[in-house]
């Protein structure tokens, strides 16, 4: 049995990583931080300057800011300012309405907002909102983490002091997780203790139903239910899977006012951690506990992934979500360790260098193609088969697979995203 103390910094690390989000959380943490800002200020600022990583610009340019039919980081930031709550954390909009719409974007009219790429950030999530009225200005910076202000002053008044890497913050006592003690504590932890976890499932599946009530982002999940859908891939579990994951995620990336459970600071991440294991576990009529021990599993593996990748990169999240949730559909398939194992050296053979090229509503498609790969890694998986490390960047010891990916996530492709970043800024 795991130690309760180890027990008790997972489950703290898991409602730290997987919490509720409106909107896709790049914009949401830029209104995070100009709600932080104007509380400073203490009024409504005549001017918001922000100053942001190229990951964070990247990912939050092209997606839907919910409730209200626009997109992009002008109106996220008005509504910070207007209607924001920091104490809302990720979910700072959930108070949007018409009329502040509407003064959003008589504010962005009037010139009210300055975006700039920071020079030289050396974090690839960084958040500086600079709000200024009358004479006095409030600045506050969130990095590291879609939520953690390391500073917020007022004037000279310094009101909060916590630089990442020196905060005392609680990524500092993080626990270094590998894949066997992850699949250890999914289950071997008392189920009082991770019963939580079935949040995500009544979350993420509520936002796909909900999201079958509008048209969102391109639709992908409905089209996956019509008749020429059915016609070339059966209405099955495998169709049902993708349907409602995707369904969720179009109506995430369009902007519908739908909240969902994140993970490691991505709403998509969440969905495709969950709604495949979820899906799975009703078509096969697996019990309460084997769900909330596969939901651990998916959660958990995509959070120890990021640990080494990090929140923000050139690579897919969709890529660490469909290797935790193909974890967890091999254990609801009966898979052993061994298997699952297997399922992740197959995942990482196949999904390694997908791009980010921002939030939008085309992550669907990402999305679908992570799922399906997840579903033909745990399938292959437990036919006994899996990618040697003869073959590749796989090698024997799976963590070591895993950190091959990441290493090439944030390091190698740096370059890659970059070019993503400027072809993105620049087109005609």
């Amino acid at each position: 049995m795991i130690d309760e103390k180890i027990r008790e910094q997972i489950i703290a690390l898991m409602k730290r990583e997987v919490v509720p989000a409106v909107g896709c959380t790049e914009p949401m943490a830029v209104a995070l931080c100009v709600a932080r800002a104007t509380e400073a200020l203490g009024c409504r600022p005549e001017k918001i300057t922000a100053l942001l990583s190229a990951n964070i610009l990247k990912n939050a340019m092209g997606v839907g800011i919910p409730g209200t039919g626009m997109i992009g980081l002008p109106i996220a930031i008005a509504l910070g300012a207007i209607i924001g709550k920091s104490e809302y954390q990720l979910e700072v909009l959930k108070d949007v309405n018409p009329k502040a719409i509407e003064q959003g974007k008589q504010y962005i009219d009037e010139g009210r907002i300055d975006i700039q790429l920071k020079k030289d950030c050396c974090d690839k999530l960084y958040v500086e909102a600079i709000a200024e009225a009358d004479g006095h200005t409030a600045t506050a910076i969130i990095q590291g983490s879609h939520t953690r202000f390391v500073r917020v002053t007022r004037d000279d008044e310094m009101l909060l002091d916590q630089q990442a890497g020196n905060s005392g913050g609680d990524d500092d006592d993080e626990i270094a997780l590998n894949l066997r003690l992850v699949y250890d504590f999914a289950m071997q932890a008392p189920l009082d203790e991770i019963h939580f976890i079935l949040e995500t499932r009544d979350y993420n599946l509520k936002a796909a139903q909900e999201s079958l009530k509008g048209n969102y982002g391109h639709c992908l999940g409905k089209t996956m239910d019509r008749p020429l859908s059915h016609g070339i891939f059966g209405n099955t579990i495998f169709s049902r899977i993708l349907s409602k994951t995707a369904l969720a995620t179009d109506a995430r990336m369009g902007g519908a006012l739908i909240p969902v459970m994140s993970n490691s600071g991505s709403g998509n991440q969440g969905i495709c951690a969950t709604n495949p294991v979820a899906v799975y576990a009703m078509e096969n009529e697996n019990t309460e506990e084997e769900l909330i021990r596969a939901l651990t599993l998916s959660h958990l593996t995509a959070i120890y992934i990021k640990q080494s990748l990090g929140k923000l990169s050139a690579l897919c999240g969709c890529v660490v979500a469909s290797i935790g949730s193909s974890c967890g559909i091999t254990y609801l398939m009966g898979g052993s360790f061994e298997r699952i194992c297997y399922a992740v050296k197959n995942m990482i053979a196949n999904l390694t260098g997908m791009i980010c090229d921002g939030a939008k509503p085309s992550c669907a498609l990402k999305i679908a193609s992570g799922v399906s790969t997840a579903l033909l890694s745990a399938v292959l998986a437990m036919e006994g088969r899996h990618v040697t490390s003869a073959e590749g960047i796989i090698d024997k010891d799976v963590d070591r697979s895993i950190r091959n990916l990441t290493v090439i996530g944030a390091d190698a492709m740096c370059a890659t995203d970059q070019m993503v970043l400027d072809i993105m800024t620049h087109k005609k």
